[in-house]
């Protein structure tokens, strides 16, 4: 489980900080997921997901649901769902030409910060969109490397309201008003 590349151990050793790295990766570094991250991760609305395309071209996209939208499966594995955006499918063409992804969970009133890398896969068909009201697909990630991060430099912030458009049962999903303008209402998926 190595977490640390000849780049990165050149820079610990100019900054001395290798000795550091290696306790902290002694320590805290896992490949499956403790009870706390599994509590951590049912409790957050949010995650960053960044991933590459093919070329390793980055890109880092927001990602947002009801409390709980990102479930640990498996002892290595979590899944969340792909709900309706903007069509361009970054993210998601990303995972399937290049499974590596990074995931970063915040909490930013508990001030509490976890780190998930790991290979990704789409899956359209996948038993686990049932339990998500209008998903189009489901993104299961198989953890290499789940560690938590220093919070000191996390601001400490508060919801101030949940997003109307996060899909639920029993309710119709507000169409965003983008979707609506001139300038992208014709060029709009048949279903919309």
């Amino acid at each position: 489980m190595d977490l640390y590349h000849d780049h990165s151990r050149a820079l610990q050793d100019r900054f001395d900080s290798r000795r550091i790295a290696d306790r902290l990766a002694e320590k805290l570094l896992r490949a499956e997921f403790s009870d706390e991250d599994r509590a951590f991760i049912a409790g957050q609305s949010f995650f960053f997901l960044a991933s590459a395309d093919a070329q390793g071209r980055p890109d880092c996209s927001y990602k947002g649901g009801a409390p709980g939208f990102v479930r640990v499966v498996a002892p290595d594995t979590l899944a969340f769902p792909s709900y309706d955006g903007n069509g361009m499918f970054k993210s998601l063409g990303n995972v399937s030409a290049n499974p590596a992804v990074g995931l970063l969970f915040i909490d930013f009133q508990a001030g509490k910060r976890l780190r998930v890398n790991g290979d990704a896969a789409l899956h359209l068909d996948d038993p686990l969109k049932e339990a998500y009201p209008e998903a189009q697909a489901i993104v299961r990630v198989r953890a290499r490397h789940i560690f938590p991060n220093c919070p000191r430099y996390i601001h400490r912030m508060q919801v101030v309201e949940a997003s109307p458009y996060v899909p639920a049962a029993g309710r119709a999903t507000p169409v965003p008003g983008w979707k609506r303008s001139e300038a992208f209402r014709d060029y709009l998926p048949k279903e919309d």
